[in-house]
């Protein structure tokens, strides 16, 4: 396992332990963070521990002509009861991706250094965010990191049943009609899995940056 000191620097993802687990330490610089998303690694680490990196092998990732609209999720968005926008409420959307508990996950792991990060990565153009609304109300959205045409998620929040659900539809769709090729889902979960998304080998995931 490689110990990241202060140059932007990270090895090959193929030093990658059978967990995904690349290297450690560093910071949350946005040229880091840039650097690290255009080799296919991520950050991924609880507050009281070391920044650790990951480039996990298989790599979850959804297609964007691969989402999957069940018949009652198309009787939601035909109901149009949500409204989605898109970057107009970026650091609303990770403070509640922080704090609302997520399908397959245990805690948080955005720390308040990860939102300052990706706050920075926001205001450079570079992350976006997707938010769903009941009338004023902000009750599901997502944000992540866009490389090329791949589109790396972050995390999603619902407060509403299926408003993660319209979220994720809707980035698809963005995707789909803005040349991304692929959403990083990075980890797998039954969650995204329903929606379509499967795992791909991190070689195949790479020639895609």
């Amino acid at each position: 396992m490689y110990t990241l000191k202060g140059e932007f620097y990270f090895p090959d993802v193929s030093m990658a332990n059978t967990d995904g687990l690349l290297a450690i330490g560093g910071d949350l610089d946005p040229e880091r963070l840039k650097l690290a998303y255009s080799r296919g690694i991520f950050p991924w680490f609880e507050d009281d521990k070391v920044i650790m990196w990951w480039s996990p092998d298989p790599r979850m990732v959804l297609f964007p002509e691969e989402i999957k609209i069940s018949k009652s999720m198309q009787k939601v968005l035909k109901s149009a009861q949500f409204r989605v926008t898109q970057n107009v409420a970026f650091e609303q959307v990770v403070s509640f991706c922080a704090s609302v508990n997520r399908v397959d996950q245990e805690g948080t792991w955005i720390t308040e250094g990860m939102k300052t990060a990706f706050a920075s990565l926001y205001y450079q153009g570079l992350a976006k965010s997707f938010e769903v609304w009941r009338e004023d109300e902000l009750v599901g959205g997502l944000y992540g990191v866009q490389t090329g045409k791949v589109f790396s998620g972050e995390s999603m929040f619902s407060l509403e049943s299926n408003a993660s659900k319209v979220a994720l539809i809707s980035l698809a769709q963005y995707a789909a009609a803005n040349g991304i090729s692929l959403i990083d889902c990075q980890l797998h979960t039954n969650h995204l899995q329903s929606m379509g998304a499967r795992e791909i080998p991190r070689a195949e995931f790479i020639s895609f940056l």
